[in-house]
């Protein structure tokens, strides 16, 4: 009768498989931990989307803030709309500038004489560290003091002369000049004009003392404005028509007929600018509620409360009524279908030519309540640093995606690195008694008596 024998080797084989094959410890446990954070996949999802909002809503902020821009250049003092310009019959005689201040009008200029700078020149030696004679000579500015100058051994050279005449900053400036009879000493005023001409006067005949010339006398510019004498000790007269600068480049028996003006060009570029940045606006809000149908969705804001009342709050906006004859669309500025904006440039010209005090109430107001300031005060509920409804939005955003990020990193501490380290404790135990088998194995073949031979 024969013994039936059990080979444990089969036996375990069944139990465990190959007995190399062993455990992979780390796919086993990246596996289950990734079905574990499911919570924190479900949460960066909403941080996503919160964080495609906050784009969308930044993007916003930053066309309503070039469209402010363009509002404010159009109320502002010193906008558009009081931009005034000049225009000259003769430039080469007299050109002009003008600021907000000045007042449209015509002149007639007509300048006699230019301002002019008083000039000196010293005679010829042979360069600049000749050496001269020493003695004195007087120097006087104007109706001012005169003052001796003194030339010694410690400065009796041109170069020697031109600083100390510097060092005493009576308003002149001293300076060498060559050419091919050798160096001279030119003394010039640092202003045009009467008050500042020069007068030198040598106290010394020795004849190797510098001998000064009068290249030129200083002063005033003389010339009338609409009739009235004018004199000034610059060629740039401001002051004798309020607000405006005229330039004096050279004098005339002629009149000259002086222009001054809104500049229109200026109004008409800012309300381009406008109509450009309002349909950029527009196009991008238009652009969030647009069902796209390759991607089957809609924009970042479509469900944004806050994004759908600024598109009603500006296209509401359009309709804005004055209470004089202006309009927007007198102004050229028509609506397309869209919401967008057209602009006529040549109906714009015409009313700014033909009307400009109309155009100008229309878009100010009599209290700073004209369609520019109330389009502006709107744009400004949204963008204000402090309680502008996109910066309170963004606030929120923010505050939500930082919520979320508070959960996952505590999820992080308090599940998964727990839940990591224990699974990773538990495979390497099962690892290391995988591992053990095979000796456990031939243990108990020996302890059982198991032959394989027999």
């Amino acid at each position: 009768m024969s013994t039936s024998t059990v080979d444990l080797s089969s036996l375990l084989q069944a139990m465990y498989g190959s007995q190399s094959a062993g455990i992979n410890v780390s796919s086993a446990v990246s596996a289950a931990i990734t079905s574990a954070r499911k919570p924190e996949t479900a949460w960066q999802t909403q941080q996503n989307i919160l964080q495609n909002q906050g784009s969308a809503i930044t993007s916003l902020e930053s066309q309503l803030t070039s469209l402010s821009d363009d509002l404010s250049s159009l109320t502002e003092v010193g906008g558009a709309l009081a931009s005034m310009t000049t225009s000259s019959s003769n430039s080469s005689v007299v050109s002009a500038t003008a600021t907000s201040s000045a007042a449209a009008g015509a002149h007639v200029i007509k300048v006699t004489n230019l301002a002019a700078t008083a000039s000196w020149y010293s005679g010829s030696v042979a360069s600049s560290s000749t050496k001269l004679a020493t003695g004195n000579f007087q120097l006087q500015i104007g109706s001012g003091t005169s003052t001796t100058i003194t030339v010694n051994s410690s400065n009796n050279t041109l170069d020697g002369l031109a600083s100390t005449i510097n060092g005493k900053n009576l308003g002149v400036t001293a300076s060498i000049v060559n050419d091919a009879s050798g160096a001279r000493l030119a003394i010039v005023s640092n202003t045009s004009g009467a008050a500042s001409d020069i007068a030198i006067t040598n106290d010394t005949t020795d004849s190797g003392f510098p001998q000064f010339t009068q290249a030129s006398q200083g002063k005033n510019a003389a010339l009338t404005v609409d009739g009235i004498p004018v004199t000034s000790a610059s060629n740039t007269v401001s002051g004798a028509i309020t607000g405006v600068t005229l330039n004096l480049a050279g004098a005339s028996s002629s009149e000259v007929d002086l222009t001054v003006a809104h500049d229109t060009s200026k109004v008409s570029a800012a309300l381009s600018s406008f109509v450009s940045d309002y349909n950029t606006v527009i196009s991008g809000l238009s652009s969030q509620f647009t069902y796209n149908s390759l991607s089957s969705s809609t924009g970042a804001l479509a469900q944004d409360a806050t994004a759908r009342q600024l598109q009603n709050d500006l296209l509401s906006a359009m309709g804005y009524q004055g209470s004089g004859s202006v309009t927007l669309g007198s102004l050229g500025i028509s609506m397309n279908n869209d919401g967008t904006l057209s602009l006529d440039t040549a109906t714009l010209d015409s009313s700014l030519q033909s009307n400009f005090s109309g155009v100008q109430s229309y878009l100010t107001g009599a209290a700073s309540n004209g369609f520019a300031n109330k389009l502006d005060a709107t744009v400004q509920n949204y963008i204000d640093t402090t309680s502008g409804a996109f910066t309170l939005d963004l606030q929120s955003l923010n505050n939500e995606y930082k919520d979320l990020q508070n959960q996952i990193d505590n999820f992080e501490t308090y599940v998964i690195t727990p839940m990591q380290q224990s699974l990773t404790d538990s495979y390497n135990q099962a690892e290391m008694a995988l591992m053990s088998m095979p000796s456990q194995q031939q243990q108990l073949n020996t302890e059982l008596g198991y032959n394989k031979s027999s």
